[in-house]
């Protein structure tokens, strides 16, 4: 029986050694190994072997990870406030330095890109920040890596979402739209006047070369306004009307 019992517990504490040994690591993970509480390397994906008590495993995702950033309160340099939230995308390209040279890393970029937007944003002007929002970002994304590439972090893209404005300052960039369209309108309305004028005066340069045209287009006005109304139109016609074809007849006869 005590033989029985040493085998049982030998199976038992040889499976304890193989459980406790053997570790999977997937596709996207690493394993940064500590022996004896000294960093010794990273493993990579697969079945892996670690020896127990002395040797510990922990595992770093290195899939982009994606965060959203709390929504600040500032004000731009021209003294509007507003709130801007962002989204930042960012992954492990160093698990052991993100796991030996900062504590939370996760928490860490977060304070960073809470900052650094505030910074940003405090810097920019409220036209630069709604019109020029791209390169408000690439700036943001440029920043944060920096500042985050000793962790062994990676800044893939930072994103500002919303900017909300006052009530007061929505009203006004309502009212200064308002105003624009109506300036441009009226430039418009200005500009297709000017240009009607333009066409009169060529066209009365050329009558006024040619008394029959405008006669001729008199007659046509007539007829238009008969047309369009259904009526009949009685008006006295002066004789310089009819001094062309006159004179025009008595050449013909002294042919």
């Amino acid at each position: 029986m005590p033989v029985l019992y040493l085998i049982g517990f030998a199976v038992v504490f040889f499976l304890y050694i193989v459980g406790t040994s053997v570790r999977v690591l997937n596709e996207w993970e690493r394993g940064i190994l500590l022996r004896w509480g000294r960093f010794d390397h990273v493993k990579q994906p697969g079945l892996r072997l670690v020896w127990p008590v002395i040797d510990r495993m922990i595992k770093m995702d290195l899939r982009i990870i994606t965060m959203d950033v709390p929504k600040q309160d500032m004000m731009t340099c021209d003294n509007v406030p507003v709130s801007v939230d962002a989204v930042i995308y960012f992954q492990v390209v160093n698990p052991q330095d993100a796991y030996i040279k900062v504590e939370n890393f996760v928490k860490a970029t977060s304070l960073r890109a809470q900052t650094t937007l505030r910074s940003v944003v405090g810097q920019a002007d409220l036209d630069e920040l709604l019109a020029q929002r791209e390169k408000i970002n690439l700036e943001l994304q440029t920043i944060i890596d920096e500042q985050t590439e000793p962790w062994g972090i990676k800044v893939t893209a930072v994103e500002i979402r919303d900017v909300a404005l006052p009530d007061g300052m929505k009203r006004s960039m309502a009212n200064q739209a308002e105003t624009e369209r109506e300036r441009r309108a009226k430039v418009i309305n200005a500009l297709g006047e000017f240009q009607a004028a333009e066409k009169l005066a060529e066209a009365a340069a050329i009558i006024s070369k040619e008394p029959q045209a405008l006669q001729l287009r008199f007659l046509q006005t007539l007829t238009e306004i008969a047309s369009e109304h259904n009526s009949t139109i009685i008006f006295p016609v002066p004789i310089d009307l009819l001094t062309p074809f006159m004179k025009a007849a008595e050449n013909a006869n002294k042919k």
